[in-house]
């Protein structure tokens, strides 16, 4: 993984000086937990109070407007849970597609689903309603492993 974390950061800085913008420590510290914290889905306020260790004079505001920057920018996606907050994850380049995910209604975990299982029922839509995908994201609620004991 440490070397893999290099060439997002590096694809990252690339990204932001395209598009006018700085790597500042801040927003450095930003996506570093980000990376850090793949699979974790943290909200803005999770992302503000893990970066706030590496960055005590990091703001919130700050925190919000990297988020929505590197959103804008495609680096992050914002996920919806149904559970009234935002959650982010890092926007991996190889794969065309979200992850689905299986939501635990009782303590909130959120567990990856590795691969995408939608392909054969994608390639039947877009024949069949003459339909173009360009995405989907897919939610299971349900409880986990720990929960149904």
């Amino acid at each position: 993984m440490g070397e893999n974390s290099y060439t997002q950061i590096d694809r990252l800085k690339d990204i932001l000086k395209d598009k006018g913008y700085k790597l500042t420590p801040q927003r450095r510290a930003i996506v570093d937990i980000i990376i850090k914290n793949q699979g974790n889905h943290l909200t803005t306020e999770e992302l503000y109070n893990l970066v706030k260790k590496e960055c005590p004079e990091i703001g919130l505001a700050t925190v919000y407007r990297t988020v929505l920057l590197l959103e804008e920018m495609g680096i992050i996606t914002k996920l919806d849970l149904n559970d009234g907050c935002s959650r982010y994850e890092l926007v991996n380049e190889d794969e065309s597609h979200h992850h689905h995910h299986l939501i635990c209604t009782d303590c909130g975990k959120v567990i990856e689903v590795e691969g995408d299982l939608l392909e054969t029922l994608e390639n039947e839509i877009e024949l069949k309603y003459k339909f173009q995908i360009k995405d989907h994201s897919l939610k299971f609620y349900g409880l986990c492993s720990e929960c149904s004991k």
